[in-house]
């Protein structure tokens, strides 16, 4: 005979995975930023195409709102990051793969945010020679958001697929 378990204790766990990879994730992009900070400022790693390059972003994505005061640029980073946390929070996937790519989205989200409000910037490694620097953080909010889009699409086109083979009803 199944165990019976309570009602939100798989909810519970689920939410529980999810920040546990959300800050593992952040903590990784943070442990490598300290570490670019210390091993990338006297000079680059890696040729020309693809280095290790200490670069201190003002902006956002592209550097854009660079000139906007620090303060403004966190505070609405940090309206964002709430909001995609609260999502996943409520949301608390039943999906493995969506419950990491929304991990991976506020793990990168939350890691920016928290090298921002240091000293207003954040801090950028990962150059590829014809792409502004980016650092990890920003490689799991697209590969995340890449991944929820993705999911969500094969979800709808499994759900299409399974209506149209139901059998009509008829009233």
């Amino acid at each position: 005979m199944p165990e019976h378990t309570p009602r939100g204790s798989s909810a519970a766990r689920r939410r529980t995975a999810l920040a546990a990879g959300a800050a593992a994730l952040a903590g990784l992009d943070l442990a490598l930023k300290t570490w670019a900070k210390d091993s990338l400022a006297d000079a680059p790693i890696g040729p020309g195409f693809a280095q290790l390059r200490l670069a201190y972003n003002p902006g956002v994505a592209f550097s854009m709102g660079d000139t906007l005061p620090s303060w403004v640029v966190i505070a609405l980073t940090a309206l964002i990051t709430a909001g995609v946390g609260v999502f996943a929070w409520r949301t608390a996937p039943t999906s493995k793969a969506t419950a990491a790519a929304l991990a991976a989205i506020l793990a990168g989200a939350a890691a920016n945010l928290i090298d921002r409000t240091a000293d207003g910037v954040v801090t950028d490694y990962l150059h590829t020679g014809w792409w502004p620097t980016f650092n990890l953080a920003d490689v799991f909010i697209v590969c995340g958001g890449i991944a929820v889009a993705a999911l969500s699409w094969l979800r709808t086109d499994q759900n299409e697929h399974a209506n149209a083979n139901a059998p009509a009803t008829t009233t």
